[in-house]
């Protein structure tokens, strides 16, 4: 049976991290009866092992909720629940797009974050209609009026309708579905016109090809139905469609309004576009919609298979991934230490290591991981310009004229009592102060420009650290300034491990250089022949560590006797090493590579 389009709400939850989104979305199927209380568990909607070891969502989800009203009406409400973390703001991004409304959750101890503020900004951005939720009202330490205050203050939204709920204890659940019905708006879109449906995510099925979530504008979707993609003008027959209680239930139609699955047998992962548009073959709508913006990477790393011989699994594995995850890039890449490989490029370094973890998980690889790295800007001598992504590519010094970084505004929410490590970390990081906000009497808004090479690795983690956890960071890239930067290369032998190279501040560079070859020297395992490790700035050499040779007791079977009989043995067990010194390769274990990631930790000058 057909839903009527009035009787249609899609609204999805956004928050800040463990602002009780994924919580609030358990009450929601519970109230609902979408799920049986025996299947129910927390997290229900947080269906990956990564998500649930880490207590944080990732990806995206959506489900159908079928509603009886205090009106007497039945409704069906299409909820997304979405991802809080800084690096999945694409996530974010595209669930707003098929959505009309937005629950905004504020933790009522912790109060509007750095994160609440920024998908806040993303909602109004797509004109939906937000309603302000303020959760965990039963803590000792809620602050029930101050928050209701933030929102109002900081946001600009409207908080005496603020619905009070406690989603760990299941209250104000049937307030906020009441408030859904009464305050999101119906679907807009004709189902009489040309089908118009958004592709807002899709997953591969070894068995049933790749599975395509759609949000239906305009028209109908139909089993059977010629379809075509307008991007890349494929033509399909749909053989299934669906909508998800959470499971995949099959239905006959998907009309203007509803959301739901597709599959119509596509095999090749080149076929599907996150973001694409699907109409009908037969009588096709005369534009697409607008689709997303194309995500940017901030971050860079390589990524090699610890087994050469797995260089075509790792294709098909990213292949496969960046169906599901669409805001990271991948290019072939080689490397002289470490063979084939790719280039992949990310939002943050979070976002890194979950795309490693879930490759090593879901696709059985093991992989080997270079540094991470932000892309430059290089000019050089004739003044041409290039984007660096990668260290080792980087030109000579002779070549440059000069190098820029780029740079990010970050806003940083803390109690007022931190802010003074707050500034100090800051300055460390080569900031640039903006201004401070007092945002009520105990919590304040520091903006800082920084560069984003200095953010990337630890910064986070001794934000939290010197706010006792109460910090929270949003940030976004303004340009790209000129800095005094080089490449930092490190050898063996000799031989420059590109791999291990870095684009580093200059200043930092002999300290970054000395400590790099300290930690590698106890990392390398001994050989047979000795080791030199060298950091260097073009041809001048900074510093130097070795690491001394095995060595056997040649002189052992020489009882008393002439000297130079000792001499002559240990002289040839010399001459033997030289050889094998200039035949040997020194294999660089994987710690080596995370070596300069802790190399930061130390750098507290």
């Amino acid at each position: 049976m057909t839903t009527p389009i009035e009787r249609i709400r899609n609204f999805c939850i956004i928050a800040h991290v463990d602002h009780g989104k994924s919580t609030l979305a358990d009450r929601l199927l519970q109230e609902t009866g979408a799920v049986d209380e025996r299947n129910l568990k927390e997290q229900t909607l947080d269906t990956m092992d990564i998500e649930r070891e880490r207590g944080i969502t990732i990806k995206s989800v959506a489900v159908r909720l079928n509603y009886r009203a205090q009106d007497g009406h039945d409704y069906v409400l299409n909820l997304i629940d979405t991802p809080g973390h800084v690096d999945f703001s694409y996530e974010v991004s595209r669930s707003l797009a098929a959505c009309e409304g937005a629950l905004l959750l504020v933790d009522a101890a912790q109060g509007v974050e750095a994160q609440t503020l920024a998908n806040a900004y993303k909602a109004i951005e797509q004109d939906l209609e937000i309603i302000p939720v303020i959760n965990k009202i039963d803590l000792p330490g809620a602050d029930i009026d101050s928050t209701r205050r933030q929102i109002h203050d900081i946001i600009g939204l409207d908080a005496d309708k603020a619905i009070m709920a406690s989603a760990k204890a299941g209250k104000g659940t049937r307030e906020v579905l009441e408030a859904v019905v009464e305050r999101v708006p119906q679907p807009r879109g004709e189902r009489t016109g040309p089908l118009r449906a958004l592709i807002f995510d899709a997953v591969y099925n070894s068995y049933r090809g790749v599975i395509v979530y759609v949000r239906v504008k305009e028209g109908r979707l139909a089993k059977g139905m010629k379809i075509l993609m307008m991007s890349t003008g494929r033509r399909h027959e749909v053989a299934e469609l669906g909508v998800l209680t959470p499971g995949a239930t099959p239905t006959d139609s998907l009309e203007a309004g509803e959301v739901g699955y597709l599959i119509c047998n596509i095999k090749s992962l080149k076929n599907t576009k996150i973001g694409d548009t699907v109409t009908e073959a037969q009588r096709p709508a005369p534009k697409p919609l607008p689709g997303y913006e194309e995500a940017q990477s901030v971050v860079f790393c390589g990524l090699y298979p610890a087994v050469a011989t797995d260089y075509e699994e790792l294709r098909d594995a990213l292949e496969r991934l960046q169906l599901n995850d669409a805001s990271f890039h991948f290019q072939a890449d080689s490397s002289d230490a470490l063979g084939l490989g790719y280039r992949l490029g990310f939002l943050g370094l979070l976002h890194m290591e979950i795309v490693q973890e879930r490759l090593e998980r879901e696709f059985d690889l093991t992989l080997v991981t270079t540094v991470p790295n932000v892309a430059y800007r290089v000019v050089g001598l004739d003044g041409q310009e290039r984007t660096v992504e990668n260290a080792s590519k980087m030109p000579g010094p002779a070549e440059i004229q000069r190098i820029e970084e780029p740079y990010i505004e970050a806003e940083i929410i803390c109690p007022t009592e931190y802010l003074s490590p707050v500034i100090e970390l800051c300055k460390k990081k080569r900031g640039i102060h903006v201004r401070v906000d007092y945002l009520d009497a105990r919590r304040c808004l520091a903006v800082y420009q920084m560069p984003l090479a200095e953010i990337v690795l630890d910064f986070y983690d001794k934000l939290k650290t010197c706010t006792r956890g109460y910090g929270s960071l949003e940030y976004r890239l303004i340009d790209y300034r000129p800095g005094d930067l080089v490449k930092l290369d490190i050898l063996l032998n000799g031989e420059p491990v590109d791999a291990l190279s870095s684009i580093v501040h200059r200043d930092r560079a002999e300290w970054t250089g000395r400590t790099l070859a300290s930690r590698l020297r106890k990392l390398i395992p001994r050989q047979q022949f000795e080791v030199a490790i060298q950091a260097a700035i073009g041809s001048r050499i900074l510093v130097r560590e070795t690491v001394k040779p095995m060595r056997k007791n040649v002189t052992a079977k020489c009882y008393g006797g002439d000297i130079t009989r000792k001499r002559k043995l240990l002289e040839r067990q010399k001459e033997g090493k030289r050889r094998m010194k200039q035949v040997g390769t020194v294999e660089v274990p994987q710690e080596a590579f995370m070596a300069l990631l802790r190399v930061g930790d130390e750098q507290e000058r």
